[in-house]
C-alpha cells in the first residue's frame, strides 16, 4: 500500500490507518524473511568449505546446476512449509537436517511474529477519515500496482538464483 501510496501521489493509508515507517519496516520483514532463509540456506550449504563437501559428495546425486536446483529446492520447500526435495537429494546429512529443520522453523514462525506485529501496530493507531487523496484499495488500479509489486519482488528475489540453476541446465 505503501508502495502504490507512494507511486501514485497518494496519501499510504490502509482500512483509515496511516502507514508509517515502522509498518513499512515489518511489512517488509514480512516479505523478505523466506526468500532471505532460501538464499542463506542454499549459500551456506554451498558456500561453506566443510558443509560444501558434504553437500555435493553426499547429498546430491546430479553434480552441476540440477544439484543446484536440488538443494534450492530443498530450502524453498522449508521455507515454505512443505519440506519436500527433489528425488535427487539425500537430505538425511546432518548439516541438510539441521538446517532445513530450522529454516521451516523460522520460515513458518517469523512471518506469524511480524504480522502480528504489524496488526498490533495498525490497532493501535485511532482511525483517520478518508479524503480525496486517499488511494482506494477496491479499484483496477490498486489491484495492477498490487500485482506488478508482487511479480516485481518476486523477480527480484528468485531469478537470479533460477538462473544458477534451472536455467543454465536447460542451456548446457
Amino acid at each position: 500500500m505503501f508502495i502504490a501510496g507512494l507511486l501514485v501521489g497518494r496519501t499510504p493509508e490502509y482500512l483509515g490507518k496511516k502507514i508509517r515507517p515502522r509498518e513499512i519496516k515489518l511489512a517488509s520483514l514480512i516479505i523478505l524473511v523466506t526468500p532471505a532463509l532460501v538464499l542463506l540456506g542454499v549459500g551456506a550449504s554451498l558456500a561453506l568449505p566443510g558443509i560444501r563437501e558434504d553437500v555435493t559428495h553426499v547429498s546430491i546425486l546430479n553434480p552441476g546446476p540440477h544439484g543446484f536446483s536440488e538443494v534450492l529446492y530443498a530450502f524453498v520447500s522449508a521455507a515454505h512449509n512443505n519440506g519436500s526435495a527433489f528425488a535427487g537429494l539425500n537430505a538425511d546429512t546432518v548439516w541438510l537436517n539441521t538446517a532445513l529443520g530450522v529454516v521451516m522453523l523460522l520460515g513458518r514462525f517469523l512471518p506469524i511474529v511480524f504480522v502480528l506485529a504489524l496488526a498490533g501496530s495498525l490497532a493501535q493507531q485511532d482511525a483517520v477519515p478518508s479524503t480525496s487523496g486517499t488511494l482506494p484499495t477496491h479499484r483496477p488500479m490498486f489491484l495492477g500496482l498490487l500485482i506488478g509489486t508482487i511479480l516485481i519482488v518476486a523477480a527480484l528475489t528468485y531469478v537470479p538464483v533460477l538462473a544458477l540453476g534451472p536455467l543454465a541446465e536447460g542451456l548446457k
